[in-house]
C-alpha cells in the first residue's frame, strides 16, 4: 500500500512539474466556489478553464483539482501602501546593524535613517537610541477586467478578431451579444484583456480555417492534408487547449474555409473573378510547349499535315495553344492588357536551359508549362530565384518547389474522394470489391477501410493468371438486400464489360433469399477511372443503370449550349478537345487571378475556388513547398449522360 501511494505521489509531482513547465497552475476547489469566481480570481475567462477541465461544465465539486492556464492571465499590478502609525524605541546592542534591524522590524534601512537623521553622517554604534517606525500596510490591487473595449478595423471580420485574441467565434459572440451579423469599421466590441504581445497578427500569406463541430485532428488531416504536429507548429496554443469548435487555425496558404468559400474541401461557392478585376496594368505571361517545330516539314501543305499527325507532342501543343488563344481573346474583351511570349521547348531540357539563359524573365508574372515532367522541372528550378510562379497544365506528381502550381489534382485525391463519398452515405448496407490480381493492393486497401466488405476476384486459368471474368453466382453471393456499393478495380476493358453486364442484370432484381422480396440496389464505383471504362466493349446503358460514380479532374458540359464551344467552332471549324478546353480554362484562371489580386500567390487566399468550362481550381499550399489543386469533381452516369453529383 505504501509503495502504491509512493507511485501516485511521484506521478503527481511529475505532472505538476510538467504543468509548471507549460505555464499552468492548479487550483483546489473550495466549497461555494464557482467556475466564474475562480476565473475572476485568476484573471482568465470561464472558457479558459473549461478548455482544460471539460468535466467542470457538469458539476464543480469541492476539493476538485483544476488546471489553470496562468500563461493566459493578465496578472494585475499589486501596490503596497504604508501608513505611519507610530514609533518604537530601540537601544542598539553590539554587532547589530541597520540590515539586521530592518529585517527584525520589517522595514527598510532607508526608513530607519529617515527617522534617525544622524545615521546619514555617522555609523551605527552600540547604545544608540533609535526611533523605529511602525507602519500599517495595505495592499492595493489594480483592478483589471477580463475584457477591454476594441475598435473594429477596416475589412476586419469576426474570424480575424477571434484569431487575434485566441478565442472561438462563439466566445466572441458571448462577449458581444449585440454586435450584429456584420461588423462595421469603428464599431466598439469587447475582447479578452490579454497582454499586447499576446495578441496575434493575421498574416495574409497564410490561410485561416474555422474548426467545425466534431472535427478532430484525423478529420483535419483528411481535409487540409496537415498532421497534428504541423497544425501545432503553426498554432502553438493547440498544445494547451486542444481543438475547439469555432476556433480559428493558421494554415498554409489556400487551406481556408473562410471569406469567399464556406464549403470545405470539395464543395463551396466559386469566385467569379471576372467581377473582381482590380488591376488593368499589362500582365506579362509566358507559354512553354513542346511544339518541336524543327521537325516539321514545310515543303508542302500535305507534308506539314503529316508532321502534325505523326508528332503527338506537336499535336497536343497545337490543341492546347488553340485554347490559350481563345482565352487571350476573351480576356482582351474584358479590357485586360496582356503581353504573351510563346516558347518551343522542343521536348528538350537543354532547350529549356537555353530559353531561360537567352531571355529576360525578370518581369514575367507567370509561366504556363512546359508540359513534360523533366522540362517542367527545369523551368521551375531556373525561375525559382525570381520567385516567378510556374503553372503545370497536366503534371500530377511534381516536385513542389515554392514557385510551382500543380493545376492537375493528385491521383490520391481522386481515390480519397470516391472513398469518402461511399463512407458518407448513411444508407449503404453492403460494400463489395471486384478486382483482378493486378489491382490486388487497391482491393486490400479498400478492405481495410470497409472491414465488412467482400472481395470478388477474377476467375483464374490453370496457370493462375486472370481470365478477366466472374460468374453470376460470384456476384450474387456477395450482394445483400438494400443498397450495395460495388468497387470495380481493373484496367482491362473485357473485365469491365463482363462485370457491368452481370451487375446490370442483377440490379433491382428480386432477392429470392428474403421473404420480404426487398430489391438489391447497386451503385458501381471505382477509385481509378481509366480508359477501360470508356472502351467500345463497355455498354453506357449498363453504366447508367448502375449509376456509375467516379471522381474526375474535369466535368462534362453541354457542347450544344456552351459559349466557349460555339466560339471555338466558329474560329477553328472544329469541336474543341480536352486539351483545348484545358488550355482555355488554365489561361483564364491564371490571368484572372493576376488581375484580381496582387499576384498569383496572393490569389490563393483571395480566390479559394474558381471554375470554368470543365475545370475548377482550389490551390492549397504544401507546408514544405509549392501549391497543388485540391478541387475535383464527383460525377456519375445518368440516363446516358455524365453529370456532376451535387452534395
Amino acid at each position: 500500500m505504501i509503495k502504491f501511494f509512493s507511485v501516485i505521489l511521484i506521478t503527481l509531482v511529475c505532472s505538476f512539474a510538467t504543468l509548471n513547465a507549460q505555464n499552468f497552475s492548479t487550483h483546489q476547489v473550495k466549497k461555494g466556489e464557482t467556475v466564474e469566481s475562480i476565473a475572476k480570481h485568476y484573471f482568465i475567462t470561464p472558457n479558459d478553464i473549461y478548455s482544460l477541465n471539460p468535466d467542470a461544465k457538469k458539476k464543480l465539486k469541492a476539493n476538485t483539482i483544476l488546471i489553470i492556464p496562468i500563461s493566459k492571465s493578465n496578472t494585475p499590478k499589486v501596490t503596497i501602501v504604508k501608513e505611519l502609525e507610530g514609533f518604537k524605541t530601540h537601544k542598539t546592542k553590539r554587532k547589530e546593524t541597520l540590515y539586521s534591524l530592518a529585517k527584525t522590524y520589517h522595514v527598510t534601512e532607508d526608513e530607519i535613517k529617515k527617522y534617525n537623521k544622524f545615521l546619514y553622517s555617522n555609523p551605527l554604534r552600540k547604545n544608540d537610541k533609535l526611533q523605529i517606525p511602525i507602519f500599517k500596510e495595505t495592499k492595493v490591487v489594480e483592478e483589471i477586467k477580463n475584457t477591454k473595449p476594441y475598435l473594429v478595423e477596416a475589412k476586419e471580420g469576426k474570424w480575424r478578431i477571434a484569431y487575434k485574441f485566441g478565442i472561438t467565434l462563439d466566445e466572441l459572440a458571448e462577449l458581444n451579444p449585440e454586435m450584429g451579423e456584420v461588423l462595421q469599421p469603428g464599431q466598439q466590441i469587447n475582447v479578452p484583456n490579454i497582454e499586447k504581445d499576446a495578441i496575434k497578427h493575421v498574416d495574409e500569406t497564410y490561410g485561416y480555417y474555422k474548426v467545425l463541430p466534431k472535427e478532430g485532428f484525423y478529420r483535419l488531416k483528411l481535409k487540409l492534408g496537415l498532421t497534428q504536429e504541423e497544425l501545432e507548429s503553426l498554432n502553438p496554443q493547440l498544445k494547451e487547449t486542444g481543438l475547439k469548435a469555432g476556433m480559428i487555425l493558421k494554415t498554409p496558404q489556400g487551406n481556408s474555409n473562410l471569406e469567399h468559400v464556406e464549403g470545405g474541401q470539395y464543395g463551396g461557392v466559386s469566385t467569379n473573378l471576372k467581377s473582381e478585376i482590380k488591376d488593368y496594368s499589362t500582365k506579362h505571361i509566358a507559354i512553354m510547349l513542346p511544339f518541336r517545330l524543327n521537325r516539321v516539314g514545310y515543303d508542302s501543305i500535305a507534308e506539314t499535315k503529316r508532321s502534325i499527325q505523326k508528332d503527338p507532342y506537336l499535336n497536343a501543343s497545337l490543341d492546347f495553344q488553340s485554347g490559350v488563344l481563345m482565352a487571350i481573346d476573351s480576356l482582351k474583351s474584358m479590357g485586360i492588357s496582356l503581353k504573351v511570349d510563346v516558347y518551343d521547348t522542343k521536348y528538350d531540357v537543354n532547350e529549356v536551359s537555353r530559353i531561360l539563359s537567352t531571355n529576360n524573365f525578370s518581369d514575367v508574372d507567370a509561366v504556363i508549362g512546359p508540359l513534360t515532367p523533366r522540362t517542367f522541372a527545369k523551368a521551375a528550378s531556373g525561375l525559382e530565384r525570381y520567385n516567378i510562379p510556374v503553372v503545370s497544365p497536366i503534371g500530377s506528381k511534381l516536385q513542389l518547389r515554392p514557385n510551382v502550381f500543380q493545376s492537375r489534382p493528385k491521383t490520391e485525391l481522386l481515390k480519397s474522394r470516391i472513398i469518402n463519398f461511399v463512407k458518407s452515405d448513411s444508407l449503404v448496407s453492403n460494400v463489395v470489391i471486384v478486382s483482378d490480381s493486378k489491382q490486388a493492393s487497391t482491393a486490400n486497401e479498400l478492405k481495410r477501410i470497409f472491414n465488412n466488405a467482400n472481395i470478388v476476384y477474377s476467375r483464374k486459368n490453370k496457370d493462375g493468371g486472370d481470365e478477366n471474368y466472374v460468374l453470376v453466382d460470384d456476384i450474387v453471393g456477395a450482394l445483400k438486400s438494400g443498397n450495395n456499393y460495388v468497387f470495380l478495380e481493373t484496367k482491362n476493358p473485357g473485365f469491365v464489360s463482363n462485370v457491368t453486364s452481370l451487375l446490370a442484370s442483377v440490379n433491382n432484381s428480386l432477392d429470392q433469399g428474403e421473404p420480404s422480396i426487398e430489391k438489391k440496389q447497386i451503385t458501381l464505383v471505382t477509385t481509378n477511372m481509366n480508359d477501360a471504362f470508356e472502351d467500345d466493349q463497355v455498354s453506357n446503358k449498363h453504366l447508367s443503370k448502375l449509376n456509375f460514380h467516379f471522381a474526375s479532374t474535369s466535368k462534362w458540359f453541354d457542347e450544344d449550349n456552351n459559349a466557349f464551344v460555339k466560339k471555338y467552332k466558329k474560329v477553328y471549324y472544329a469541336t474543341p478537345d480536352k486539351r483545348a478546353v484545358r488550355g482555355f480554362d488554365l489561361t483564364m484562371d491564371v490571368v484572372l487571378r493576376l488581375v484580381s489580386s496582387k499576384g498569383l500567390y496572393e490569389s490563393v487566399n483571395d480566390a479559394p475556388l474558381t471554375e470554368y468550362v470543365e475545370s475548377k481550381f482550389a490551390y492549397k499550399k504544401n507546408i514544405t513547398g509549392g501549391y497543388y489543386n485540391n478541387a475535383v469533381y464527383l460525377v456519375k452516369h445518368d440516363n446516358l449522360h455524365i453529370v456532376e453529383v451535387k452534395q
